[in-house]
């Protein structure tokens, strides 16, 4: 059988490795640019986080906004645990992080690209790169042909990998198939906060925090919160843009957020917690002596930002001045006006419509012996490895099929 995949990404070469390992098939990878598995190679800070310890299919799934219950069926089949398997079957080890992400040991983006790479060489998967399909048109005995660079070839089965795409138009070759295309829009981006005592702090990071939108009582994450010169990112941020998306995006991204910068009490034990130190540190000023384990940058922060000032003693905070404190520490507010790409794990939500995938095959509900994997589909997930899980699953799936 003669296969073509459309696209040199994660999902496209575990679709073609996994199609490839029936001799019988001649596997073919058509990638536009000139590099392939560009994404694996920045993701996680050149690392690539390969999945998340989260290998229960039904617990996994509730880690992506967009595909939750087609990806619950789909992980029955092939989830993190596989992952894992699988490098570890071809001398690579995946190990996990604190924070459930999981790396391979070498905490390097090319042991993962070298693997995949060398796995497509050993199976004889034909690479062609610079090679852009413009077009694809359906044969009547089933066999689909492709324009690629202004040439023409007939395939029985194609496999579209080609990632998520900015815009709308990018997906009309598929569209005009007879396919639903979910609008395409940003998820998994930082905030733009146009607040320089904020910004000053850039670099700052905050290991627990919650990030809550206005108005939006679901949309609250917690974890770590990165200040940069832009505004707000980390994967509290990150987190809550996912979720968010389509209602952010409809909001054009203006809109307030409620900052927790201390997430270990709820607000009547953080008040108890509060009134105990200025008993506790009376005769301290209140500059040097910050109980709650935040960076002294940020404390400092918020001591200007309630105009206390740093040479005041604990003992001679007036009440208000303590329910100023703990307010802000539990629900600092700021008005957000944009958003930035986080290069790293940048995402689109949208694509193929669900409804018209298989998902035990990947295979198009309106044209026969096309499939689909990646995130193609209209499926994202939160940071966290999430979305690399996605694309393993949905290449296994498209290829064994």
């Amino acid at each position: 059988m003669k296969i073509a995949i459309i696209g040199g990404g994660a999902a496209g070469y575990f679709a073609a490795v996994t199609a490839a390992k029936e001799a019988s098939n001649e596997v073919h990878i058509f990638e536009k640019t000139s590099k392939v598995l560009g994404k694996v190679k920045i993701s996680g800070g050149g690392r690539c986080n390969v999945t998340n310890v989260i290998f229960n299919p039904v617990k996994l799934s509730k880690s992506y906004p967009r595909g939750e219950r087609f990806l619950k069926k789909a992980f029955g089949k092939f989830n993190g645990e596989h992952t894992v398997e699988w490098f570890k079957g071809r001398g690579v080890n995946i190990v996990a992080e604190d924070d459930g992400r999981m790396f391979p040991d070498t905490n390097d983006s090319q042991t993962i690209i070298d693997c995949l790479t060398d796995e497509a060489d050993r199976l004889g998967v034909q690479l062609h790169l610079s090679n852009t399909v413009s077009k694809l048109t359906p044969n009547e005995n089933g066999t689909i042909q492709l324009t690629i660079n202004d040439s023409s070839q007939v395939f029985d089965k194609v496999i579209v990998t080609i990632g998520g795409q900015p815009k709308l138009e990018s997906f009309d070759w598929i569209k005009n198939l007879g396919h639903t295309i979910e609008d395409p829009v940003p998820s998994l981006f930082t905030f733009k906060i146009n607040h320089k005592p904020l910004t000053k702090l850039m670099g700052l990071s905050v290991p627990d925090a919650r990030v809550r939108i206005v108005g939006e009582k679901k949309l609250n994450e917690t974890g770590p919160l990165l200040i940069t010169h832009w505004g707000l990112s980390g994967p509290a941020v990150l987190r809550t843009s996912a979720w968010g998306a389509r209602m952010l995006y409809n909001r054009n991204y203006q809109f307030e957020i409620l900052v927790s910068w201390y997430n270990k009490l709820p607000d009547q034990e953080l008040r108890e917690y509060v009134n105990d130190q200025k008993v506790i540190l009376k005769k301290k000023q209140i500059k040097n002596n910050n109980p709650f384990e935040l960076p002294q940058r940020l404390w400092d922060y918020i001591l200007q930002r309630l105009e206390i000032p740093e040479t005041k003693l604990w003992l001679d905070l007036s009440k208000k001045e303590l329910n100023k404190l703990v307010e802000v520490l539990l629900a600092d507010k700021y008005q957000v006006n944009g958003t930035t790409k986080f290069k790293e794990e940048f995402v689109t939500c949208g694509g193929v419509s669900l409804t018209e995938v298989d998902v035990k095959t990947m295979e198009s509900k309106v044209v026969s012996n096309l499939h689909f994997a990646g995130e193609v589909l209209d499926i994202d997930g939160i940071t966290g490895g999430f979305n690399f899980q996605a694309a393993w699953t949905t290449g296994y799936l498209s290829g064994k099929s």
